[in-house]
């Protein structure tokens, strides 16, 4: 008996210890209303010396004017999963309308306003613009982070949202960062012929890929058993499995074209993801790699050639 009951005393322990480590790596990573303090702290998401001072005020105070001088509407939909959560978006509509459309979607801890720098880039191309705050992030409620996988299915919607304004509408997908992930994640649904082209800059390959990088970089701990326990409180609370959110996987399935963006000094979303997805899409694809830009810097490195590149990438598919 003594023997019966250390053993459950062990098995208790180990039992206990394994859903409290997963549910401190969930609310530290997952949980939409926990401070992300290793964001805010992280060096690897510093400014690097790449980013040149002249270049990034110049774009900062052309955001600023765009800001004051270009309409903001707002547009709501609800999920069709069982939370029906309330979902928004910004959106900026062209003067004359036009049936070019661009869905600009945003990074981890991000939120549809702070996307005006790319939002501006689609909108002086002519492009009716929708910036969507991902599940809980901005004004979209959602007490988790979808890391793009939930998220995909959201997109979908925006998609058909546009499709009901405009049966004809044209339409780009942008993504940042998790954002990046998003799209390519759902390049692999089956998207209406309105969506012609893909633009991802600076996604993960996969989930489990990045915790796991995320997890040696920032506590130096090794993947097992640390993401198996994340998993299983990810799955009982936001009902993913963090091993099947694979963007790698989705834009194998992709039958829409896809631009593939990464900065070479990335060290936040390893540079090295960038040959994973690009080599396991299966569409008309193009990859464009900045030197020494970090991460998400490589509009602020180059913002010549990034932009040359994405119109150069995108025009070929627009109708």
């Amino acid at each position: 008996m003594k023997l019966i009951r250390l053993l459950i005393v062990i098995v208790g322990g180990i039992a206990g210890a394994y859903f409290w480590v997963g549910n401190y790596f969930y609310n530290f990573a997952l949980n939409a209303r926990k401070e992300k303090a290793f964001v805010h702290d992280n060096p690897h998401l510093a400014r690097s010396e790449a980013v040149l001072e002249d270049v990034a005020k110049a774009e900062k105070e052309s955001d600023n004017r765009f800001r004051e001088h270009v309409p903001t509407s707002s547009l709501s939909i609800t999920s069709d999963d069982k939370l029906k959560l309330k979902l928004h978006a910004n959106l900026y509509l062209q003067n004359e309308q036009n049936q070019k459309w661009a869905i600009v979607v945003h990074g981890y801890g991000s939120k549809a306003a702070d996307m005006v720098r790319w939002a501006r880039g689609f909108y002086e191309k002519g492009f009716n613009v929708l910036v969507p705050d991902l599940r809980g992030h901005g004004e979209s409620e959602g007490d988790y982070i979808g890391m793009g996988w939930h998220d995909r299915m959201d997109l979908m919607l925006w998609i058909d949202e546009i499709i009901k304004k405009n049966p004809n509408a044209n339409i780009a997908l942008y993504g940042i960062s998790m954002g990046g992930a998003a799209v390519m994640m759902v390049s692999g649904e089956n998207l209406p012929a309105n969506v012609k082209v893909i633009v991802e800059d600076c996604g993960y390959s996969s989930v489990d890929e990045i915790f796991e990088y995320q997890l040696a970089d920032l506590f130096k701990l090794p993947k097992f058993p640390v993401i198996n326990a994340a998993n299983t409180i990810t799955k009982l609370k936001a009902g993913f499995d963090l091993n099947k959110a694979s963007a790698e996987e989705k834009v194998k399935q992709s039958k829409v074209p896809i631009l593939f963006i990464h900065g070479e000094g990335d060290r936040f979303v390893p540079f090295e993801m960038i040959d994973k997805v690009y080599n396991a899409a299966n569409v008309e694809k193009e990859k464009l790699i900045i030197p020494k830009a970090g991460h998400g810097e490589s509009v602020q490195v180059n913002p010549d050639l990034y932009w040359t590149t994405i119109w150069n990438f995108v025009d070929k598919y627009m109708d």
